[in-house]
Parts: C-alpha cells; structure tokens; sequence
C-alpha cells in the first residue's frame, strides 16, 4: 500500500474487544489507510487479534449508523426519520422528565451491555439524573461476581501473573478460553507466552478446546457442576495436607470451618455429579497444590448458572490456601495505578438507592453500600412487564444489543414492546435498535478519547485511546452523558469527557511519584506508563483488606447479611437429575456462549474481513450423538428447549461428550433486510432461562446446563440468502 508522504503514524489502545492491544493506526489526509500491532505496546508486544484488525471495515462500513434516527410508523417495523442531535436530545428529555413527573425518576433505567470505555461513564450518568436503576447483563452473569467475591474473600480483585520475573509453573484454566476471548485486560497472547516459556496446563472445560488439547488433566466437567469440583479439590487438598500451612495458620479465617464443609465431596461423589474420572480430579488436585507457583484462569462460564457465586468462591479458594496468594508467578493483585471513573453514588438519596430493584433481594448485586451496586435485570423486567414492585417507562440502552444479550429472548422482546420509550445508541442498526424509538450513532474506538487501565481491576499498564478521526455526526456515550447532563442541569461533576480523565490520571500521579502531574494530554504523548510488580503486599501492609484482615473462607459480610458465609453445590435447576422428566424430552446438556476470535459478542456480522472467516454459527456434536439424528457434519441442526427453537450450523467433533452439545452466542444476520435482522434464527439466547431460582447472592439466571434435543434441519436457508447478499459476494471475492 503506497501512502502519501504527509500520512501520520498514530499509536493507540485498540478496544475491539476487552483487551487492550496497542495499535498504530496510519492516517493519509482525513482517512485511516492501516491498521497493524504496535511492537512496543507493553502488553500485546506487537500482536494484534482479528477483531482489532478488521476495525477499518467497522469504521468504513456503509451500514454505520450516521446520525440520530427517530421511529416513523410503529415500533420494530424499521422506518426511521432522521434528525439531528439537538432533536434527539430534546426527545429524550421530554420522556425522561414526563416518566419523572408521572412515576418518579426510579421508573426511568439505563442499561448497557459491552464494558468497554462508557461502563463507568453510564453509571454516573445514571446516579446523576437520579435513578438507581442502571443494569448490565455481566453484573450478575459475567465477570462482576468474580471481582464481588474477590473483594469478600481477598480485598482485592486477582489476575494471573503473567507480567513479572517467575513465570507460573501452572495454570489452571477454568471456564475460560483466554486465547480466543483474552477478556478483562488479559490479552490473550499473555496466556501463549507463558505456556511457550513452560507454564503447564490444568483445563476445566466440557469443550476440548486448544489449551485442553496441550493440558497436563483436562477435566471434561458437565456444564454447571464447577462448585462440586472446586470443593472436591479442596478436600483432596486439605486432607492430603497439600495446603500452605504457614500462610493458612496465619493469613486465613474460617480455614478449620472449610475444611468440615469439603468432607461431603469425595472423590467418588464428585466424580458422579461432574462426570469426571476421580483420579483425574486427585491428579488436577496435587499438581495444583505441589506446582511451587500456581494461578487461575477464570472466564464467565462459571458465572452462568444460579450456583455462580458458591462456584466462584470455592474455586478461588485453591490460589489462596496453597499459598499462591500475591505471590510471584501466582493469583496476584496487581498495581492498581489507576481507579475507574467515579460513578458519583453520592449523588443517589438513600430512599432513592434503596428503591433499586433487586437491592432486598440481592445484596450484594443490588445492595445499598455497595462498591457498584447494579439493579437485578429479571427484576428490571418484571417492573415493565407488571408495574411490580413500582413501573419502569422508560430504557435508555448504550451499547446494548439486548435481543441477542438478555437471556430468554422472547420475554425481551415483549418487554422492549411494551416500555413507554425505548432508545438506545450503538454503531449500527441491530435488532434491538429496531425496536426503538429513538437511536443514537455511536462512535467507534477509533473516534474516541479515552484511558485504559489494565488488566481490569489490577492496573499494571494505563493505555491512552485516541481520537484518531471521526466521521458521520456520530458522537461518543460518555459525550452524550456530558451534553445531557448539561441541558437537563445534572450535576454531573464535569463538563466534558477530558475532565473525568484528567480526574482518574491525576490520582494515577498521587498514587506514583513519578507520574506526578500526569493528565490526559501527557499520557497521550507517552501512549502507555507501566510500572514494575510487587508482591506479598499484604505482609507490607500486615493485613488483608477485608473486615478480619485475613483471606475470609468464612465471609463475615455474607454472614451479616444471613447468607451462607461458605460454598455449597447445588444442582442446576434445570438438569438431568434435578428434572428427569424432563430429561426423558430434552435428553442432552446445552452449554452456551462458545466464541469465534472474528466476533465480540453480537458485534461484527456485517463486517467483510470477519464474516468471511466465520460466515455461520455452528453447534458442536460429537459423532455418536449425531449419528443417532442422522446428522453430518456442515448439516443445519435445530436445537430446541422448552422455551424455544434455533438453527445452527454442525460441527461433529469428538472433542465433547456425546451427551453435550455447544452453541455459539450472539448471531443475528444483517443480510436479513427486515426488521428482524434474523434474531429468532440462530440466537442461543432464544433458548435460555430468565426465570427464577437466582443466584441468592448475585442473582445470576441459567445460561448454561439447559437441557435441548436436536434434529436436522432441512429447510435452512441461511446460506443462500449470504450468498446472494452483498455482503457474502463481498466475502466470496475476499476468500
């Protein structure tokens, strides 16, 4: 590619995703000509994933949408007006301050999906209009009941270290597939790196995924059944005297209480509940508990069902009692150089906060003293669909495709119909966006300012997101937040997005010397800082930050709130053993949310360079379960549980059981031109359950361990309608 000799060589943080690679993005006059890695961004080292490369096709698609739209006719029919921004604001405020009026403010609520760069943001914005009821899907299903649980029973959210001199002897994956999803800041070429420089593999997945392929034990768990086996560990641990028995007797509370609740998982109970061989969960045991230096590779699979958070808790028990706690090469806390961007809580009266919904019920979700408190999304629902226990009139949703997001997606879409107003704010036209009244151009992570600070939560690397162009008359979330909050008198505690970044860096050079003085402008400049590790900080401070001080086995905030302070298994609610009956119907195990490194979530299915890699969703069936329905590989397969139907392309593999099948999450069709955008066709969420038993700590709904059937599906006609669209002839001509 020839470029003109005025064309700018710009480095930034891309955020197609969760990571945080570092890109160099060429600019020829007004127009980005290139994307490549950046070989001296500290964590990706010159590595870039398909999502980050394929941004030139998302910021130059024709489909992006390039200017507020207001509904024309009725709702999800898919006529729209355009109009400008002073318009849709006005639009907005009308409807926020009439469901104000009418209702009160609780009855307007905001939700998002991807937490990427306006997380925070969205959160302020709510506090500051006054409603407690903003909402995202991962509150309860995907990464905070980890980071809620870290908190509880060590102080401080944990991540691998992958960043100091003593590269971990092993790591247990668990749940997660770092390589493809490289969620939270954890890039995934960290986790390659350290298995090329001799880390060894412990895999807990019912998926032979690439890294169980190269496991030292692959433990081929039934979906939902994590907490029997972390429990069954910890016994094997504990009653072999594997554990670290210096930091236990000195750094633990509750250990003693822990180890009476683990004699209830033999071996042989385990083995029965998890359908893994007892001699593979003793050998994962000692290799963990005898590796010198161990960490946890946790992914939101464990956080899928309503035994989330007792899962979540048991598992992260095993870092901690073999003495692998903040220690080089183990479950470290990280440097924490910069905080998130104040979500201003102090702007929430407290009756107002305590009218969140699902604060009663779930504390430590929804709760009032909460760190991020979010309301309960099944709750959230249920006051649209009921007016119980007080209405909700109004969703505003950023960066929300909900439709492909929220579980039971049929119960969705009654309740997006349903809402008095409805607008949401994304980069294109998705099914949920149909439904709307209003929609909100969003810009892309190319035309935004913004820091990173990762990995989450940690912080050893703080990365400068650049405003490389902008086109269209497309905005950034956190400048609508600004400029709302501006013409409806908010206090929102800054006038423009470089405020609140100027805030977070400035406590980044209060924390660090060096970096005293630091403001968004200066990072920019620098692109990235990184400092290096400490560890053992714990003994520096001669405490953990938690209420006792020590790692709580025994959580002494979940016994205040009259809630188990220890882990328990429980059956999903909906199994082989909890509802035989309706096993005799539904006779195979759905897992859920399998990932193609082309996609982030329901992002990127109008994208050329992506669909031309992965043109389909596929459903994973291993041979002897395929033979049995008389499908083949690349056949149409309907799944189907008692809440509905989809269709999926077969992958007949023996690399899962024969009594499992997986589908891949979030597909829609862009090239269905009607307003459906193809949503009901090969949306796993069609499938999953929103109904009650929740999780009782965090609220968590069934995503995974559902129970299907399968047969073929012979009047599919998915790939045609690609191959005629002009997106597959586009792809035809890249392949």
């Amino acid at each position: 590619m020839n470029f003109s000799e005025n064309t700018q060589r710009i480095k930034t943080a891309c955020r197609a995703c969760h990571g945080g690679c570092g890109a160099i993005v060429s600019v020829d006059g007004d127009r980005a000509v290139k994307i490549e890695p950046d070989p001296d961004a500290p964590l990706s080292k010159g590595r870039m994933c398909p999502k980050g490369l394929a941004a030139l096709d998302l910021l130059y698609s024709p489909d992006r949408l390039k200017s507020p739209m207001k509904r024309a006719g009725e709702r999800g029919q898919g006529h729209w007006t355009c109009i400008s921004w002073e318009d849709a604001y006005g639009i907005i405020i009308k409807n926020i301050e009439k469901v104000r009026k009418e209702h009160g403010i609780q009855s307007v609520a905001l939700g998002q999906g991807t937490g990427r760069h306006h997380f925070h943001h969205m959160a302020r914005f709510a506090h500051s209009l006054g409603t407690p009821n903003w909402f995202e899907p991962g509150t309860a299903q995907c990464y905070h009941p980890r980071v809620t649980n870290f908190f509880l029973t060590y102080g401080h959210p944990l991540v691998v270290d992958y960043y100091g001199d003593v590269n971990p002897a092993y790591i247990l994956v668990w749940g997660s597939n770092p390589v493809v999803s490289g969620a939270d800041g954890e890039i995934p070429f960290r986790t390659r790196d350290a298995i090329r420089k001799g880390s060894k593999l412990l895999v807990v997945d019912p998926r032979k995924t690439p890294l169980a392929e190269i496991a030292e034990v692959w433990l081929q768990i039934r979906p939902g059944t994590d907490c029997a086996l972390a429990m069954g560990m910890l016994r094997v641990i504990i009653n072999e005297n594997l554990y670290d028995k210096a930091f236990v007797e000195k750094w633990t509370y509750g250990f003693e209480e822990l180890r009476k609740r683990v004699q209830a998982y033999s071996t042989k109970r385990v083995s029965e509940i998890t359908w893994i061989p007892e001699q593979d969960i003793i050998r994962a045991s000692r290799l963990f508990a005898e590796a010198g230096s161990a960490s946890l590779e946790l992914g939101c699979a464990i956080e899928h069902t309503p035994n989330c958070f007792d899962a979540v808790r048991a598992i992260s028990f095993l870092p901690g009692i073999t003495g692998n706690y903040d220690r080089p090469g183990g479950f470290i806390e990280g440097m924490k150089m910069m905080p998130d961007c104040d979500v201003m809580l102090e702007n929430l009266a407290p009756e107002i906060a305590e009218k969140r919904l699902g604060a009663q019920q779930y504390p430590f979700l929804a709760g009032t003293g909460m760190h991020f408190p979010s309301a309960h999304v099944p709750t959230v629902f249920e006051a649209v669909r009921t007016g119980l226990p007080y209405p909700v009139k109004a969703l505003l949703l950023f960066g929300n495709n909900g439709l492909l997001g929220f579980a039971d997606s049929v119960k969705t879409f009654e309740v997006f119909k349903k809402v008095d107003f409805l607008c949401c704010m994304d980069l294109f036209m998705t099914p949920t966006a149909e439904m709307c009244d209003l929609v909100l151009p969003a810009a892309s992570w190319l035309e935004l300012d913004a820091v990173l600070s990762a990995p989450f939560f940690a912080g050893h690397t703080v990365m400068a997101q650049k405003k490389i162009l902008r086109i269209h008359n497309c905005k950034a979330d956190e400048e609508v937040f600004c400029e709302l909050s501006e013409r409806m008198g908010l206090n929102y505690g800054a006038k423009d997005v470089h405020e609140i970044l100027d805030a977070q860096l400035k406590i980044t050079g209060e924390r660090y010397p060096e970096f005293k003085g630091l403001d968004f402008a200066r990072l920019c400049e620098q692109n990235y800082l990184q400092i290096p590790m400490e560890y053992m900080q714990y003994e520096k401070r001669g405490r953990l930050d938690t209420p006792t001080g020590k790692m709580e086995i025994w959580s002494t905030e979940m016994e205040k709130k009259g809630l188990d302070p220890l882990p328990k298994y429980m059956e999903p609610p909906e199994s082989p053993y909890s509802t035989p009956d309706l096993a005799k119907e539904y006779p195979l195990v759905l897992t859920t949310g399998g990932r193609s490194p082309f996609f982030f979530l329901s992002e990127g299915r109008q994208l050329p360079f992506s669909r031309s890699r992965t043109a389909y969703p596929r459903i994973e069936i291993h041979p002897e379960t395929a033979g049995k329905h008389g499908i083949e590989d690349g056949d149409w397969v309907y799944v189907e549980t008692r809440r509905g139907r989809i269709t999926q392309k077969a992958s007949v593999t023996e690399n899962i059981d024969p009594r499992v099948v997986n589908c891949q999450h979030g597909w829609w069709y862009p090239e269905d031109l009607s307003a459906d955008h193809g949503w009901r066709e090969s949306n796993v969420n069609i499938l999953t359950n929103a109904d009650p038993p929740y999780d009782p700590v965090m609220g968590t709904y069934q995503l995974r361990a559902l129970l299907c059937r399968i047969s073929r599906n012979d009047s599919a006609y998915i790939e045609q309608r690609f191959i005629e669209s002009e997106i597959g002839a586009f792809c035809k001509k890249r392949l």
